[in-house]
């Protein structure tokens, strides 16, 4: 399980965790016994495609789609040639209403290689099991990088959608981030707070205040 980038280095004491040890064992049983999303190669595409230095904004999820054919390693993104899931669905129509940007394509790359970590809080899911590796050791891996990221010099977007990403409030302590919070965009909750809460231009804005370069959505 090797990024092959700068998170290698700042998470190489994780690795090494005895939680981190039970839970690469734990994933690998679970591929051989069941069907898992996204496929193995696809676990770190967060990671992968966003490096440390890049992260200019953060999105975080809950779980990968569970689904076949739609998680590939990027939170709310989904491959192409597939059907936009409901959630996803949602945050294109919020974005038409707050930008009047159109977008048709569910695969989220693009938004990834402009300094966007889509990071799950669960990197691994059954398939039609949401919620089924919960617990299993992924959420000490990826508040760790959430503490990483508000360590950074430089701010930082924090676009935390629904409960379980509310959650991880507490870990961005550093003053000079800014934190956008709503509800989670599924069809469930989208009415509470995610309608009209203009996410992609107050993100722009505060991007463009900072002098780094707005995001293309």
């Amino acid at each position: 399980m090797v990024v092959g980038n700068n998170w290698d280095e700042l998470l190489k004491n994780e690795y090494k965790k005895d939680y981190f040890q039970k839970l690469v064992t734990f994933i690998k049983d679970e591929y051989k016994t069941d069907i898992i999303f996204p496929k193995a190669k696809d676990i770190f595409n967060a990671l992968k495609y966003t490096t440390y230095d890049q992260v200019k904004v953060v999105i975080l999820g809950q779980d990968p789609y569970h689904n076949e054919g739609e998680a590939h390693g990027l939170a709310f993104s989904v491959l192409d040639n597939v059907v936009i899931p409901p959630s996803l669905r949602n945050i294109f129509k919020e974005l038409k209403d707050d930008l009047r940007i159109e977008r048709s394509r569910g695969n989220l790359e693009d938004w990834a290689k402009q300094g966007i970590l889509l990071l799950n809080v669960v990197l691994t899911v059954k398939k039609n099991k949401p919620n089924s590796h919960q617990g299993k050791g992924w959420e000490m891996l990826t508040d760790r990088i959430i503490e990483l990221l508000n360590e950074k010099e430089d701010q930082v977007v924090f676009v935390l959608w629904g409960n379980n990403a509310k959650a991880k409030k507490h870990l961005i302590t550093n003053p000079h981030h800014l934190i956008l919070e709503a509800s989670h965009p599924s069809p469930l909750s989208y009415h509470y707070s995610f309608k009209g809460s203009k996410p992609f231009s107050k993100t722009n804005e505060f991007l463009e205040r900072v002098n780094k370069e707005k995001i293309k959505w």
